[in-house]
């Protein structure tokens, strides 16, 4: 479990949960699961037109990743977000569909785009999640007190001249550069449980912006742990446990929340009683 090829893939899951379970507290917090869903799968678009040029799909990912998230930000300014996020979406897809119809070269890498190819990552893909992944958390740490204002009170952050257009973009920016970083490890459709089981299931247990934090990346952590430990134990792929796990994790979060508020109800109509 701890050979050689094994090692890149622990370093590599540890990068992209400690990645996912920062910004996907942002993307719970700020209600934009949707766009967290269409961006990766967008960028999934870009992969296969970087392959039909002869370049790096990479390039691909992180050209169409950031031109849907400003897409997505710019057509949302006048508009419905969810309408403008499932437009841009469409139009990637279809030139994704388009892309893929002039090559039959591109097969073997479309199950690893979409599923993740974490077992398979080589040392020299190391470097580049490991630069992308420092970009988005730095950005988080420069974005933190706006972002937290405008994603939990937003009205109060126009108040204080926190510009919600600015922040919203700067935001997709960041989804756009972590997944990037993170499709070709865990794929284009399981990075968006990465990015939702764990945060919200840690929202679930605390209120508290900075232990909720905390709280997401452990869950993630465990998560993509746990899914890889499983995945070479029971030579299932590494995609199932992470999406289950990821489900579990938020079912608890839930049913800790459903038992605990109920407690607190009687605790205080006991006290008030008295």
């Amino acid at each position: 479990m701890f050979a050689g090829f094994m090692m890149n893939a622990w370093i590599t899951a540890t990068i992209v949960a400690v990645v996912a379970g920062v910004v996907g507290y942002f993307v719970v917090l700020r209600g934009a699961a949707f766009p967290a869903h269409a961006i990766p799968k967008g960028a999934f678009a870009g992969a296969a037109g970087a392959s039909l040029l002869g370049i790096n799909t990479l390039i691909g990912l992180a050209v169409f990743s950031l031109l849907g998230a400003l897409g997505i930000g710019s057509l949302g300014r006048r508009g419905r977000n969810d309408v403008a996020t499932a437009l841009t979406l469409v139009f990637m897809l279809a030139l994704g569909a388009a892309f893929l119809s002039r090559t039959t070269q591109y097969e073997p890498e479309i199950y690893s785009l979409l599923f993740g190819e974490i077992l398979g990552v080589s040392t020299g893909q190391i470097l580049p999640i490991v630069v992308l992944g420092a970009v988005c958390l730095a950005a988080i740490a420069a974005l933190y007190r706006p972002l937290t204002l405008s994603s939990a009170v937003p009205e109060i952050a126009e108040a204080k001249g926190i510009r919600g257009y600015r922040i919203e973009m700067s935001f997709l920016v960041v989804l756009a550069l972590a997944t990037t970083m993170t499709v070709p490890v865990v794929g284009a459709l399981l990075i968006f449980s990465l990015m939702i089981g764990p945060p919200a299931a840690a929202r679930s247990l605390t209120s508290r912006p900075v232990l909720a934090m905390i709280l997401s990346v452990v869950i993630a952590l465990i998560t993509v742990w746990a899914a890889i430990a499983a995945s070479y134990l029971y030579n299932w792929p590494v995609g199932f446990f992470v999406g289950l796990l990821a489900a579990l994790a938020y079912g608890i979060g839930r049913t800790w929340t459903a038992w605990r508020v109920p407690g607190r109800v009687r605790s205080a109509c006991a006290r008030s009683i008295n």
